[in-house]
């Protein structure tokens, strides 16, 4: 196969990511990139990640961009939009723009608006982290992946198929939705828990008038609202681009709670009530287990075990020692001060599963006491 040349315009933790993949997987092909921050470019040029940066979109950028076999859009979603426009009079034969916004329905109509539906393939990569930036930027993010493509009906079947290659060899796993089901699907499981998350931490905020809220919450609260860490500027665009589906989903998410409101105000007196509380926990974690563990992808999904350590000098070290004589890599770790629903007084999160087995065994056979983390 011929040196391919990918593009990036934007190269923050997704871009970045893919970027990194690329590096690995194809070693002789040529990575362009754009990035509103400086430093990132050069960090790029640096890590050999990309072979030329550009610090501005002039006309020389565009030129090289629209002659390139594929540009990856890895802006915010309204951002795409402006780059789509300023590439399209550069655009050769052979280049495809695709992106990996959250949200497909509005740029694939400016696809047709713009008359290059031929060159447009719409990307998500169902991956991500709190973290944001370049500096974060990793190919194993992206491992085990649901990666959607919405290709227009006009665009050529072999740069397509080639596209959905590109993506399998980043061991993501394709999957081909329409623009309007994909923006109803995100909008279920990704952009209204971001609304949640967001909105449950500002309530916690706004009651918490001695602080003891924020100094003892629990795992918990910590997992259904670590996503509010994410981008604002990121998730400010998803949800003006992605409006109408996500009001239709707040709508019946506020009917849902209105009637779990009331059936908590009436348990107390009304025996249907009462059983009516327990099929709303029982229901939830039913179908809620149905999935966990046997969706791919990375969004949510963390490996973490939670080791019962004296209080003594030196634990936490002894620990950590343990696992780095072992060559097993974590991703964090840290103390646990409240052991709501945890038992174990540290906890470490790994990257992958393999690596979270291995240190539970270890730390068994070193006499520790581990627990895996609940799923319930």
């Amino acid at each position: 196969m011929e040196k391919e040349t990918f593009g990036f315009i934007g190269l923050g933790l997704i871009g970045g990511s893919i970027a990194r993949g690329l590096r690995s997987l194809y070693p002789e092909c040529e990575i362009l990139a754009y990035n509103r921050s400086k430093q990132t470019l050069y960090d790029a040029l640096e890590e050999h990640v990309a072979n030329r940066i550009f610090e501005d979109l002039d006309e020389t950028a565009l030129h090289s961009f629209g002659a390139c076999d594929y540009v990856f859009l890895c802006a915010p979603v309204t951002t795409n939009n402006e780059h789509m426009r300023l590439l399209v009079p550069y655009l050769s034969d052979r280049c495809i723009l695709t992106d990996v916004g959250s949200v497909k329905s509005p740029i694939h109509k400016l696809a047709k608006e713009l008359n290059i539906e031929d060159h447009f393939i719409g990307g998500h990569p169902m991956t991500g982290s709190e973290k944001t930036g370049f500096s974060n930027a990793a190919e194993h993010l992206l491992e085990n992946a649901y990666y959607i493509l919405t290709p227009t009906e006009s665009v050529p079947k072999e740069r397509a198929d080639r596209l959905k290659e590109i993506v399998k060899d980043l061991h993501c796993i394709p999957l081909m939705i329409s623009p309007t089901r994909h923006d109803y699907i995100t909008g279920a499981i990704s952009h209204l828990p971001h609304v949640i998350a967001a909105s449950l931490v500002n309530l916690v905020h706004s009651e918490d008038e001695d602080g003891n809220m924020k100094l003892i919450a629990a795992g918990g609260f910590k997992d259904i609202t670590r996503i509010a860490s994410s981008s604002a500027e990121m998730w400010q665009s998803i949800c003006t681009t992605n409006a109408d589906n996500i009001s239709v989903l707040l709508d019946h998410y506020i009917e849902s709670l209105l009637s779990i409101r009331k059936t908590i105000t009436n348990a107390p007196t009304d025996p249907d009530a009462y059983r009516e509380i327990y099929d709303l926990f029982d229901d939830a974690k039913h179908y809620r287990d149905s999935f966990v563990n046997k969706t791919p992808g990375r969004s949510f999904e963390s490996f973490d075990l939670y080791v019962d350590l004296k209080d003594e000098a030196g634990a936490i070290a002894g620990a950590a020692t343990l696992l780095a004589n072992a060559n097993i890599n974590i991703k964090n770790i840290g103390v646990m001060h409240n052991r709501e629903f945890q038992q174990g007084a540290l906890r470490i999160e790994f990257y992958e599963e393999k690596a979270m087995k291995a240190a539970d065994d270890l730390f068994k056979k070193n006499g520790y006491t581990v627990f895996p983390k609940h799923n319930d």
